[in-house]
This record gives C-alpha cells, sequence and structure tokens, in this order.
C-alpha cells in the first residue's frame, strides 16, 4: 500500500466539499491500496456548447484525483502539501451523458515529487481521456 495516511470514502468526499470538485459533482467511489476512483456526470455542469464532455472538465477530474492521492502519501500534512506542477491529457473519445469515471495510479511517488497516470472512462467502460499529473511536494506556508 502506497498510502501514508489511510484514506476512506468519507474523508475523500468531506475534501471536496466546497470545491471545483464539488461543482463538478465530482464524487470518491473505490478506493485499492494504489489507486482511487470517483465518478464525475456529464451534465450542465461539466459540457460543452456541443454537449460533449469538456475537456477542461476531464482535466479537473484528472487534477482532483492526484491531487488528492498525494495528500493521502504524504506523512504530515501540516508540514508538507501537494501541488500540481503540470498536467497533461489526451482526449480519445467524447462522452455525452451519464457519467465517467477516473482511476489515478501511481507512475512514482518520491519524496518531493509525485507522477499519477488517471484514466478517465464512459459508463461502458471505453477510454475517454488519458492524463499524467506531476505534483510538487512543498513545505506548508
Amino acid at each position: 500500500m502506497i498510502w501514508k495516511n489511510e484514506p476512506d470514502l468519507n474523508r475523500l468526499n468531506a475534501m471536496n466539499a466546497k470545491t471545483l470538485g464539488e461543482n463538478l459533482g465530482i464524487e470518491f467511489t473505490e478506493i485499492g491500496d494504489d489507486f482511487i476512483v470517483a465518478k464525475m456526470p456529464v451534465d450542465d455542469r461539466t459540457v460543452q456548447p456541443f454537449r460533449l464532455l469538456h475537456g477542461g472538465a476531464s482535466v479537473a477530474l484528472a487534477e482532483t484525483l492526484g491531487s488528492v492521492a498525494s495528500s493521502f502519501c504524504i506523512e504530515d500534512l501540516s508540514k508538507k502539501m501537494p501541488v500540481g506542477v503540470e498536467i497533461n491529457a489526451n482526449h480519445l473519445r467524447p462522452a455525452k451523458n451519464g457519467f465517467v469515471y477516473g482511476k489515478v495510479m501511481p507512475v512514482r511517488v518520491g519524496r518531493t515529487m509525485h507522477v499519477w497516470s488517471i484514466e478517465i472512462k464512459d459508463e461502458r467502460g471505453r477510454l475517454t481521456c488519458v492524463s499524467r499529473l506531476t505534483v510538487a511536494v512543498v513545505d506548508q506556508h
């Protein structure tokens, strides 16, 4: 298990309160030894004018997943915090309705830098987006 602080779904969803994630309807649904899954609706909050999932919403889901995962890989959050420094995303297929599901997995979790791979799939399990997030672990101010 990669987690230094044990994540649980209630704690994850509570962290999401009053954030962009909550506004987009992101809900954490599953935790494993080295992954976290969250879902996001494809609705008026997350689509672009052609009624397809907005690429920015996919990126917000990816960054939310990676940043939250990093927070559980830091021993003392009163001294250190995760901050995203780079994210990329390849949008592979449109999503038009229902939910998309993001799964974050570690590429590397070091002392000062974490790299995460995020796959986003539609309700039929088809890959809609792949993303990679780099997170720096910095001093808490």
